[in-house]
């Protein structure tokens, strides 16, 4: 038989396993944000780069860059990393620029380059526009002219209640 000292030392034991685990136990209850940082960037945005366009241009597509080396300021990195606050899942992507003196050289990284990214901006063609109809595109009109809400007309009360209070 488990006397009474037996007993309440199994009973204290078992309390401080359950109080140790607890926290793993209902660890999904607990709110964690998620935490971007750096530059997030699209593919869309990448795509939009073309060989030759000078740092004020790339600039304007990407942003400012996270870091831009101290010892060359040919070379510029966009740097994201995002941590997920529910699974710790971490997505992480880097995009290097180089510059030849002022003008894009060269894109390395986690991303995919645009097949017209070797052709010049000043060279690239934009894309074709049917001229079929140049008429301008104007919205319908509605057959009634009435307004679609009715005006308040409150002034004429007014009037009224202040020459009232004379």
């Amino acid at each position: 038989m488990i006397d009474k000292k037996q007993g309440f030392t199994l009973l204290s034991a078992i309390a401080l396993s359950v109080s140790l685990s607890a926290c793993s136990v209902f660890d999904w209850l607990i709110y964690k944000p998620d935490v971007p940082q750096g530059n997030y960037m699209d593919q869309q945005q990448v795509e939009k780069l073309r060989i030759d366009m000078n740092k004020e241009q790339v600039q304007y597509v990407l942003g400012h860059p996270v870091l831009k080396d101290s010892f060359a300021d040919n070379t510029w990195y966009y740097v994201y990393h995002y941590k997920s606050g529910r699974d710790a899942s971490i997505i992480h992507k880097e995009l290097i620029v180089h510059f030849n003196g002022d003008v894009l050289a060269k894109v390395t990284g986690d991303y995919t380059l645009s097949p017209d990214f070797s052709t010049p901006l000043d060279q690239s063609v934009l894309p074709e526009t049917s001229t079929a109809d140049t008429s301008p595109l104007n919205p319908e009109l509605r057959p009634e002219a009435k307004p679609l809400v009715k005006e308040n007309t409150a002034e004429p009360q007014i009037k009224k209640s202040i020459e009232h209070k004379k």
